[in-house]
């Protein structure tokens, strides 16, 4: 990838709107890193990558359960220069903001422009993939949602919304055999000014996945309490497996929808069209959830985000309820 030959790729693993992502070698330790790369031909694309890169950039220390970034590089044509390695930069990062504010092409517009991403490397694919491909388990899924709410919780506290939280977006990786989600993919991320409850910033431009965004995010006026709500659907379909068959891509995919005739409408918008409608939480078999994980749902899914749990409650919460948790035998 660079002149100095310090990784190289091995295969695509996966591909998007906005990047390729592959697996690489780092030469000199034979170690797998993943890496990202985005065009960063038009200012859009720019912004996006920008987003990631101060995302992963601002986090002061890493937690478990969020991707690591071991490197960023800027390619201009052939010639490739480090903008940041570790929570180290280098001022080349203001001419992508350079190139994002004035809406011109980055550099010379001949070039080919990227950004390389290069991460940790995680061998289970995405959640969605994983558990897809497995019988349903109440004990790994309640590891999963252990995990996923300390990483927003950890976010939420670095000041970071995530904003495009689902199950493709959550990784996979192997420690001592047991699997661990790691919440990727930042490029719709907001890093928030200043200190203070991340609950109090107020986001206007809506995006993400249709069918984990949050009856507010729909209006266009909302908080990082979204997260919470797109955690929420995860957590459900996880639990029931519920799921549907994304139209783009024709994949299988968990998440939690309304029917209308045959039409799938995603939970946050039909909550906006009828806020006082009442989830039917577990859909499918009440012996697959007991009343406490029944109760956390709603809570996550609340139409007023005033009502709806935080990151910080959540984390607390998800601690307490009996799902997915061994029984202890009684000694007599």
């Amino acid at each position: 990838m660079a002149t100095e030959a310090k990784y190289s790729i091995v295969r695509e693993v996966g591909r998007g709107s906005y990047g390729v992502v592959y697996e690489a070698i780092v030469n000199q330790t034979r170690s797998k890193v993943a890496v990202k790369r985005m065009h960063c031909n038009v200012p859009e694309n720019v912004e996006l990558a920008l987003q990631e890169f101060w995302a992963l950039q601002s986090i002061q220390r890493q937690h478990e359960n969020v991707i690591q970034l071991e490197e960023c590089i800027l390619q201009n044509g052939q010639v490739f220069q480090p903008i940041s390695h570790r929570y180290r930069k280098s001022d080349s990062h203001l001419l992508l903001i350079e190139t994002c504010l004035k809406g011109r092409r980055c550099m010379d517009p001949k070039s080919a422009c990227f950004l390389w991403f290069v991460m940790e490397f995680c061998d289970g694919g995405n959640m969605n993939e994983y558990l897809l491909s497995r019988s349903p388990d109440a004990q790994l899924n309640n590891s999963f949602m252990r995990q996923l709410s300390s990483a927003v919780a950890f976010l939420h506290r670095n000041q970071i919304v995530h904003r495009d939280l689902k199950s493709d977006n959550i990784l996979i990786s192997h420690r001592r055999g047991s699997p661990i989600v790691k919440v990727a993919d930042f490029g719709l991320s907001k890093v928030c000014q200043g200190k203070g409850n991340v609950n109090q910033h107020r986001f206007s431009s809506a995006c993400g996945s249709n069918f984990y965004m949050a009856p507010e995010v729909w209006e266009g006026h909302y908080t990082a309490k979204a997260d919470i709500f797109a955690l929420g659907i995860i957590f459900w379909a996880m639990v029931e497996r519920i799921t549907f068959r994304d139209r783009d891509t024709e994949k299988e995919l968990l998440g939690t929808y309304i029917c209308q005739g045959k039409e799938l409408i995603p939970l946050g918008e039909a909550l906006l069209e009828n806020p006082n409608m009442k989830l039917k939480i577990p859909l499918k078999s009440k012996r697959s959830m007991p009343d406490d994980l029944c109760k956390l749902l709603h809570d996550m899914l609340a139409f007023n985000p005033k009502e709806r749990l935080d990151a910080f409650q959540l984390e607390v919460r998800i601690r307490q309820i009996s799902y997915g948790k061994k029984r202890q035998r009684s000694v007599s």
